[in-house]
């Protein structure tokens, strides 16, 4: 069972490359580098998707095809999109649709043509591990990992885990206004990112089971942009390597 771990920015995978580094080998394919290797007792091919849905999802036809991949994990960040979600939560998707798919009126908007559906579930058993796992991590390690005057300046005061829906779409959300419309457009979303639903979309495809979490940096509102690649490198890279570590422990116990 080989398990693919994919993310858009480095930061979100840097410390699980260098845990695998050791006992591992890298080849180069479509300018990207895939660490094929052993993770807490786990056969895993960590990769750099970069950003964006095309990225993402050549990144995850070239796992199932090259490396037979049985099993996928995106992880990063993402702005907050429903109302009463906090800086440092965890969403782990349910289901995750392309806000930016529009071939109306040939087909509904947000609707994938020829495939005849809008959403994309993830695979219960593995949202379910990741969703247990962030729980977990949260409760036993954040405080921890994130120190207590980092937390009280994001204002991280509980981070919760969520499990919803997560938009994808080739734009970075930083304006209020697009954020009203996206609530108006989409009702039951809680995050919003670029990457998560074209994965979600090529795993539908081919049949590969999958899950996808995410880190809430923001509101993706006008504040947005504001010390997005410090909260990277202070917060959420100790987000995805403490919630996948556990996961990756506690699915071997």
């Amino acid at each position: 069972m080989t398990l693919g771990i994919v993310a858009a920015l480095h930061e979100e995978i840097a410390d699980l490359l260098a845990e695998m580094a050791p006992g591992a080998h890298v080849e180069s394919i479509g300018m990207r580098e895939y660490h094929v290797g052993k993770l807490h007792g786990h056969d895993c091919v960590v990769v750099l998707a970069r950003v964006g849905k095309v990225a993402a999802a050549a990144t995850t036809a070239a796992l199932i095809h090259r490396f037979a991949v049985d099993e996928l994990v995106f992880t990063g960040v993402a702005g907050g999109l429903a109302h009463g979600l906090s800086v440092g939560d965890i969403v782990v998707a349910d289901t995750l649709v392309q806000h930016d798919m529009d071939a109306s009126p040939l087909f509904p908007r947000f609707e994938i043509p020829l495939l005849g559906r809008d959403a994309f579930a993830s695979t219960p058993s593995l949202r379910d591990a990741l969703a247990t796992a962030a729980r977990d991590w949260l409760a036993d390690e954040m405080a921890a990992q994130v120190p207590v005057a980092l937390r009280t300046e994001w204002r991280m005061t509980a981070p919760r885990v969520h499990i919803g829906q997560i938009a994808s779409g080739d734009q970075f959300v930083s304006s209020a206004g697009e954020v009203s419309r996206l609530r108006d457009a989409l009702p039951h979303t809680l995050a919003v990112e670029m990457e998560g639903a074209a994965v979600a979309q090529v795993c539908h495809e081919y049949g590969v089971p999958f899950a996808v979490m995410r880190t809430l940096s923001d509101s993706a509102d006008d504040t947005a942009h504001v010390d997005f690649p410090r909260f990277l490198r202070e917060v959420a890279s100790h987000y995805s390597h403490g919630v996948l570590r556990r996961f990756l422990t506690q699915r071997r116990a």
